[in-house]
């Protein structure tokens, strides 16, 4: 390790760089291995600091360990879950073709790496979780704005994901058992199917409360054997159909002229913001990386072919269905609860259960445990975090926003899309342009310092995205009666931009961050 000082000099209305208190102590010192990673030495921040806890504090670089297989095999194994296999049945129903629902959801992926690659890049470099990173670009306090969002959004999955878990293996284990589906009806739905979502939701949680090492080994066996799952699943309904069937000859119902785009580009929104929390928080996961290489080899190897190949094979599978059964069946579970061979049921169980549980941890547990912690750093860790994203999950009921394609694509993934672009684009911004990758460590934990602005608040990021999110999300439309928003909009005069609400967020946001940013930089220079 070389002992390498950070940037001196506070920010404009700040108190003295690297001080605690504006007492005027001396900036501490990071050190900075030969491979641009960097870690405080110990002490540095006071154990006492209200805005430190052991979840928060930067991983040691000796802890920084994940591998590019370990980054690939995360992804695959929350990419192989039903929400995801469903996508192209979503975007047929809209009326698209198996060409053009992959074709949406291929490019939607692309296009969300490159910001989950440069949001990521923190991670490995200074060991940070997203709440963290958000402190440079919000101020201490105001982080708390873009990451109690964020943590509303994954607790809102987690309970959209354990529901269709849950879903899951009530179907299979009533076909095994059989009469579940008879039961008697609480709130609508068979005890038995709640009985199975309080106990997927138990096990969930009991996972993740080991810790993020024990996640990493979860995920890095139960990526193959998804797709293993996925490929018996295809290779099933192949032999019986023998052949993969008539849906693949379907014409698109919109062509592709003038229906086809005013379907595709809110569906492409929608299948951005399927991924766009993590575009935010891929730092929680990154900041156990090696070094940029993992990361970025791992995320690109990952993503992007991860959901192609799970919008083909769901595709392939649903179209070997139609040829079977004559009616196409999207869901996994249902197509798999069709066997009457019991091992093919156990399977099919284990395999809904690994798939759901990999993604939801991953993806909706972690994130929020987090992001809460940041909130009271003091009263909760991560296992508390965990736990509460576990309640909210069930709070919000999340049988109800996966009612119907429009619901869940255009209302739910496009308003969420839309806020978690616009905070997309003020990191981005305040990192790479305004920042240029270079944060002060220390600073980040501690009153006073560089990120303090006016008392833990930087009204200019706030500004940005108050504006970016009013533009992005400010015309959200329904259909008549398809959804909970005006047909005219919220805000008519704003309705043509809600089809591009995640790209509208990012840009606007980061345009307006940086042209408020850039002054405030000049001042401090000529310092």
């Amino acid at each position: 390790m070389t002992a390498t000082a950070q940037p001196a000099g506070p920010e404009p209305g700040s108190g003295p760089a690297g001080s605690g208190s504006g007492s005027g102590e001396p900036i501490a010192t990071a050190r900075t291995d030969p491979r641009g990673r960097v870690e405080l030495p110990p002490g540095v921040v006071p154990d006492d600091s209200r805005f430190a806890n052991a979840d928060l504090l930067p991983v040691p670089v000796a802890r920084r360990r994940w591998t590019t297989y370990n980054f690939a095999a995360l992804w695959v194994g929350m990419a192989h879950n039903i929400p995801s296999w469903l996508l192209a049945s979503g975007l047929v129903t809209l009326g698209m073709d198996w060409k053009q629902a992959v074709l949406t959801i291929a490019l939607a992926n692309v296009i969300v790496l490159f910001p989950m690659l440069l949001t990521g890049h923190a991670g490995p470099k200074y060991g940070i979780p997203f709440p963290v990173l958000a402190r440079a670009s919000f101020g201490l306090r105001g982080a708390n704005l873009p990451a109690l969002i964020r943590a509303a959004v994954a607790c809102a999955w987690f309970g959209i994901q354990t529901w269709i878990g849950g879903q899951g293996i009530f179907v299979l284990l009533g076909k095994i058992f059989g009469g579940w589906a008879e039961a008697s009806k609480v709130g609508g739905q068979p005890w038995t199917l709640w009985l199975c979502f309080v106990l997927f939701w138990a096990l969930e949680l009991a996972i993740i409360y080991r810790g993020m090492d024990t996640l990493r080994r979860f995920e890095n066996w139960a990526a193959p054997f998804v797709i293993v799952g996925a490929l018996v699943l295809l290779g099933w309904i192949t032999v019986k159909a023998g052949g993969l069937g008539p849906l693949l000859d379907q014409p698109s119902e919109l062509g592709w002229g003038a229906d086809f785009w005013p379907v595709f580009f809110p569906s492409l929104m929608g299948m951005i913001a399927f991924w766009a929390t993590l575009s935010l928080n891929i730092p929680d996961f990154t900041r156990f990386g090696a070094g940029q290489r993992a990361q970025i080899w791992g995320q690109s190897l990952g993503l992007p072919t991860t959901m192609t190949l799970f919008a083909l094979l769901s595709v392939f599978v649903t179209s070997g269905s139609q040829a079977v059964y004559g009616a196409a069946v999207w869901d996994p579970v249902e197509l798999a609860a069709k066997t009457d061979n019991v091992f093919g049921l156990l399977f099919a169980l284990v395999t809904v259960l690994i798939a759901t549980i990999s993604v939801n941890i991953a993806a909706n547990v972690v994130s929020p445990a987090y992001d809460l912690a940041n909130l009271a750093p003091k009263l909760i860790n991560f296992r508390t975090g965990a736990l509460i994203t576990g309640v909210v999950g069930v709070v919000i009921m999340p049988w109800k926003l996966t009612a119907t394609p429009e619901l869940y694509i255009f209302t739910w993934l496009g308003l969420v899309g839309g806020l978690l672009g616009t905070v997309a684009g003020i990191l981005i911004a305040d990192y790479w342009i305004i920042r240029r990758t270079v944060l002060d460590l220390a600073d980040l934990y501690r009153p006073g310092g560089r990120y303090w602005y006016r008392n833990g608040w930087n009204p200019r990021a706030v500004l940005a995205f108050a504006v970016g999110g009013v533009l992005a999300v400010g015309g959200s439309h329904s259909a008549p009666g398809k959804g909970p928003f005006p047909e005219d909009g919220l805000i008519p005069f704003l309705k043509p931009l809600a089809d591009y609400g995640w790209a509208v967020g990012l840009v606007v946001s980061l345009v307006l961050y940086v042209a408020l940013m850039l002054p405030r930089q000049a001042g401090r220079a000529a310092v």
